[in-house]
């Protein structure tokens, strides 16, 4: 194999990953003229085109799909042991990658890692916030984190949070226009924020439990938006009834800036797990991680 050849490779590698030239050469620290003179010299040396071009995206072609193929575990294989030579360090270190959505993001994973990260300063981490269930392994992600009831089967789960309620709330200015509803049902009769899923595109159905019967209510409303936050402010603004994690608002409805309705249909539920593939091998960083995250009731 020629010298420059691995290089060329993890480029291409990284280009088919990110499904774009500009994206991969931040991701690997180069120009785009450098990375496409190096892929252009890869396939010119292999004598076929990997990768298709549009002016809308970049994607590999059949010839680049097989050497993906062969290449990912030659890969994951080289990186698996460079970053297992990190035990062999006074100090762990290396970076993690995690993907989670918002609300865990804030209330778990970030108050464990900054501690983590000021004990360890040689261990670093990615964080990708999305709402959406990403395959972490075709990701490329260390772990995740999400409700435990959303983790595959096949994975190692470890639980990081408590048990999570939701809440249906409003302003007490709101209240004073409409009588509060009585069960989720009655929810169809009153002004309620939605919210938009990013990942989806569909609106957020509202789920409900009382005696072990579930059921989940569509709802209507003024104002549609893909943010807790501005969720939470459109409930105390009046403009209507909002449902959102318990802890989000507790300070609100503390403060009597929200009123809390329907808490016996807000049962609570499995709370935050991390999860991997059971397959991956704990570097000493990843394994601080996991202790640092662990819930300890």
């Amino acid at each position: 194999m020629r010298r420059g050849d691995f290089s060329d490779l993890a480029a291409f590698m990284a280009v088919a990953d990110e499904g774009s030239f500009t994206r991969a050469a931040a991701k690997l620290g180069l120009s785009q003229s450098a990375l496409s003179q190096s892929i252009r010299g890869l396939e010119e040396r292999l004598g076929v085109r990997l990768l298709a071009r549009t002016t809308r995206s970049v994607s590999p072609t059949e010839a680049g799909d097989r050497l993906l193929l062969g290449l990912r575990p030659a890969f994951d294989g080289i990186n698996g042991e460079l970053t297992a030579l990190t035990a062999l360090r006074d100090k762990p270190a290396g970076t993690i990658r995690i993907t989670t959505f918002k609300h865990a993001a804030a209330s778990v994973l970030w108050p464990a890692l900054t501690r983590l990260m000021r004990e360890h300063p040689d261990v670093h981490a990615e964080i990708t916030v999305d709402d959406g269930l990403i395959d972490i392994v075709a990701g490329r992600y260390d772990a995740g984190i999400r409700i435990g009831e959303q983790v595959e089967k096949d994975m190692i789960a470890v639980r990081v949070g408590p048990d999570i309620r939701m809440a249906v709330v409003g302003a007490p200015s709101y209240f004073e226009r409409r009588p509060a509803p009585q069960d989720p049902r009655g929810l169809r009769e009153h002004d309620c924020i939605n919210y938009r899923q990013t990942s989806s595109k569909g609106l957020y159905a509202w789920e409900f439990e009382r005696n072990g019967v579930p059921i989940e209510v569509r709802v209507n409303g003024p104002v549609i938006v893909n943010d807790a936050e501005m969720m939470v402010m459109g409930a105390i603004d009046g403009l209507g009834l909002t449902y959102i994690f318990e802890d989000q608002v507790a300070a609100d409805i503390a403060a009597g800036r929200l009123v809390r309705v329907l808490d016996d249909w807000c049962p609570p539920f499995p709370g935050y797990h991390l999860y991997y593939p059971s397959r991956r091998q704990l570097t000493p960083a990843f394994a601080l991680l996991v202790d640092a995250l662990r819930f300890r009731a």
